[in-house]
């Protein structure tokens, strides 16, 4: 029988972390490999009890003094540990701590159903909506509507925003586990610095990514994200420069010039808020996906002593 695994390097409190842990063993994972962030993170007991978690507390002793400062480099170094150590899935995936894996039938099914010569498996992501969490965008694959496509769908700002996402297109992958000479990085695997070649997406999982969970939630976010993360400065635009392109970080910086905070609401409003309006439009495109995580019903079942 296929078995798959995740590694994830994460921050966050111990409640979401534990939830994240409880969601994919629930849906089926053989091993989950989670790195500390917070090396003093209350969660590591109800971790380490678990037989299927193998938790690591990323101190000073993990980093041998030498800790890098980027997350983005972390995340690298500790999925490429999780893959390299001894073998306990057939598949392992990287990723965080507000991503889920989301299937119709079992995920061991459908990585079971692959070709055997199938080094990776991608796995699109769909982007949560604020509300109450169970309404999502769908990836809109790349091509000559795609554009036209998000214009529709955000009236005001489709045209500054790639596929329609504030986060990540690119999805996580999903690698057969024995393979030598293997880097993980976030969106993509490497063998011998070759980028490990594939199916574009994998039909019958999606990647529920929890980015903008509420605007409250999203906003305590936005500063960091701004400086250091999915909006930092380095990221390229959503299209070519000669082309009118602009990167998140541009947009942002536009946005608040011009009207501030409350020009930041109006952007959430229309292009993350669980809307009539936007739901309509996802719908006529055939974007609009459901899926109900349960979160706490999951925390309570492997977790309950943390339920208290």
């Amino acid at each position: 029988m296929t078995t798959w695994g995740l590694s994830a390097t994460v921050l966050a409190p111990t409640t979401e972390i534990l939830q994240f842990a409880a969601y994919h063993l629930e849906a089926g994972a053989h091993r989950l490999y989670l790195y500390l962030d917070d090396p003093q993170c209350d969660a590591f007991d109800l971790l380490k009890a678990h037989p299927k978690i193998r938790p690591t507390l990323c101190n000073d002793d993990w980093w041998q003094g030498k800790r890098p400062k980027k997350h983005q480099v972390r995340q690298t170094q500790n999925a490429t540990h999780a893959y390299n150590r001894r073998a306990e899935v057939d598949w392992l995936i990287h990723m965080d701590v507000d991503e889920f894996l989301v299937s119709e039938t079992s995920v061991a099914d459908v990585l079971d159903a692959l070709p055997a010569e199938n080094k990776i498996a991608r796995i699109r992501p769909m982007e949560q909506l604020a509300g109450d969490g169970t309404t999502f965008k769908a990836f809109v694959p790349n091509g000559p509507i795609r554009a036209k496509t998000v214009a529709d769908l955000y009236p005001t700002f489709g045209l500054y925003i790639k596929g329609g996402f504030l986060s990540h297109l690119a999805g996580k992958v999903f690698v057969r586990s024995g393979l030598k000479d293997i880097r993980v990085q976030i969106h993509n695997v490497f063998q011998n610095d070759d980028m490990l070649q594939g199916a574009e997406d994998t039909d019958g999982i999606d990647l529920a990514h929890c980015h903008a969970k509420s605007w409250d939630d999203w906003y305590a976010a936005y500063r960091f994200r701004l400086a250091k993360g999915s909006y930092r400065e380095e990221l390229a635009p959503n299209r070519p420069r000669d082309k009118g392109g602009v990167s998140m970080h541009e947009l942002f910086q536009m946005i608040e010039a011009d009207g501030g905070t409350t020009a930041l609401r109006a952007f959430f409003e229309e292009v993350c808020t669980d809307t009539p309006a936007l739901r309509a439009r996802l719908g006529k495109h055939g974007l609009l996906r459901h899926a109900k995580l349960d979160l706490n019903t999951t925390l309570n079942k492997h977790f309950p002593q943390a339920c208290l």
